[in-house]
């Protein structure tokens, strides 16, 4: 498969959140909160995105409040949380806007991922996924989950599709 082909398609990155848009860990509080870290470049890299036509969805196993407010400050509106099932989940957002799965990109980086992974037209993985993920996705990012990976897949799509110094100019004039 030709990754910058398929990358030339994408409308509609889906992103999952442990591991992929945060390191992984669970941090928990003595109150019993709950703490998460996202990587700022990350953000910078889903709104570069939206700004050039390709829409950002969030599907996690796991349900977070910190989540919705990070997927809130970046304009995430499509957000599904608790699903293990990721392709079925995946199938009911394109209910509300359908799309070919050959227009979307899933970035995941362990076992429940992989359903949706094998059925988009690119799937993206972190350096640091399970093997048998890194086996099965198209693209791989040289940064760890939390740490930038997401930036770096946003950059892959964005110059794939011939956009990327035109997301530069505001930075770059």
């Amino acid at each position: 498969m030709n990754q910058k082909l398929a990358a030339q398609e994408i409308r509609l990155l889906v992103l999952d959140v442990d591991g992929v848009l945060t390191d992984g860990r669970l941090y928990y509080g003595n109150q019993g909160e709950e703490l998460k870290a996202f990587h700022i470049q990350d953000g910078l890299g889903i709104k570069l995105l939206q700004r050039h036509g390709v829409e950002v969805a969030v599907i996690t196993g796991r349900h977070s409040e910190l989540l919705l407010r990070r997927t809130n400050e970046l304009g995430i509106q499509r957000v599904i949380q608790g699903r293990t099932d990721k392709f079925t989940a995946l199938q009911e957002l394109l209910e509300e806007t359908p799309m070919p799965l050959s227009a979307i990109a899933y970035m995941g980086d362990d076992l429940p991922d992989l359903t949706a992974m094998t059925r988009v037209g690119l799937a993206l993985t972190v350096a640091n996924c399970s093997s048998t993920v890194a086996e099965k996705a198209h693209w791989q990012a040289s940064r760890n989950g939390g740490e930038g990976a997401v930036r770096e897949a946003a950059e892959f799509i964005l110059a794939a599709q011939g956009k990327w110094q035109q997301a530069l100019e505001p930075y770059c004039p």
